[in-house]
């Protein structure tokens, strides 16, 4: 069991699972019925996404220092008990079940999911 860290609105792969959005908003334009069908995610969960601050902080970062302070202060975030809690609950469904996390950003090593791949893995999950 495994849980995959995916790009929302890219194509499904074999033996993902659940798909689970961690992004602050809904996909622009797309009717929340089409959520699923169009490959953005079956599950909302804006809890693990950064704080909207911390959005515009990334999307601003235009040095490898900014984005430094950014990471540092999503971990911070994440490090509070109800977001660590959830954490441990992604991580211990991942011994049950394949499922999968995601984001929107084009480049996974300038969006917040990459330091959840992190950050799940720290904690024990086994990611792909």
């Amino acid at each position: 069991m495994a849980i995959r860290v995916v790009r929302l609105g890219s194509p499904r792969v074999p033996g993902e699972g659940l798909r689970i959005g961690t992004v602050r908003r809904p996909p622009r334009g797309v009717p929340k019925a089409e959520f699923a069908s169009r490959d953005y995610y079956d599950l909302w969960l804006p809890e693990a996404a950064p704080s909207e601050e911390l959005v515009k902080q990334a999307q601003a970062a235009e040095s490898d220092r900014d984005w430094a302070a950014f990471k540092k202060k999503y971990r911070t975030e994440m490090a509070h008990p109800e977001k660590a809690r959830l954490l441990d609950l992604l991580v211990a469904l991942s011994r049950q079940a394949d499922f999968s996390v995601g984001c929107y950003c084009e480049d996974e090593s300038h969006c917040h999911r990459s330091v959840l791949r992190d950050l799940l893995a720290e904690r024990g999950a086994e990611t792909r």
